[in-house]
């Protein structure tokens, strides 16, 4: 029988761990890692100024430019993974959807967590924290070496000439970098987290209303 256990502190877990996957997600695919430097507006950029310039924005594996006449142009600037600006950044980029994927795949199994709480004999809320750990682990490595790829010739043509591994001269990093590093933090903070939901859904309250027969059970 399936016995529906809904308390505040899974449920928090279970909308954390959700939240995370989509930020990560959302940062994976954003134009906008890095920030170029100003440019008269009419050369090409992302962002607009009152003055007439532009900032360019990188992703990954994607750009934003203003294309005089055509606005704003987003899209990818690498049809392959060869064409990723630098092997830095390919390697980044496997390990950031290595850990992506894993957020993703916790954030299903954490909706599951409120009808089963075991798999193969072992609590779900311990199993989906070590992976949240382990998906933290690869976000870790990915960010460390995302810049290490600065001095590729793209980030050259965006960032300056002075461009260079772990220094990028003229660009500035954007929103998507930070969110990064807080679904990578976030992440870690979902694991530690998990064992508190797993504390509240075996608790004895939760017991003595499972002996009562109670299919729904919700505690704050």
């Amino acid at each position: 029988m399936c016995h529906v256990i809904v308390t505040c502190r899974s449920m928090l877990w279970t909308l954390f761990s959700i939240m995370v996957a989509f930020a990560e997600l959302i940062a994976f695919m954003s134009t906008e890692w890095l920030l170029g430097f100003p440019r008269p507006e009419s050369g090409g950029g992302a962002t607009l100024s009152d003055a007439g310039e532009y900032r360019p924005s990188l992703g990954l594996y994607s750009r934003c430019l203003h294309i005089g006449g055509r606005g704003v142009m987003c899209g990818p600037y690498a049809q392959t993974f060869g064409e990723v600006a630098s092997g830095f950044w390919q390697a980044a980029m496997l390990f950031l959807a290595a850990g992506t994927l894993v957020l993703g795949c916790v954030a299903c199994m954490s909706i599951f967590t409120l009808c089963f709480q075991s798999i193969l004999g072992k609590s779900i809320f311990n199993v989906c924290g070590l992976l949240q750990a382990i998906a933290g682990l690869l976000l870790m490595v990915g960010l460390m070496l995302y810049p290490a790829g600065w001095g590729s010739e793209k980030v050259v043509d965006y960032c300056g000439a002075e461009a260079s591994p772990f220094r990028p001269a003229q660009c500035s990093l954007g929103w998507a970098f930070y969110a990064a590093i807080g679904g990578t933090l976030a992440a870690f903070l979902c694991a530690v987290f998990s064992a508190q939901a797993e504390v509240a859904t075996s608790s004895d309250k939760v017991q003595e209303e499972i002996e009562e027969g109670k299919s729904l059970i919700c505690l704050i």
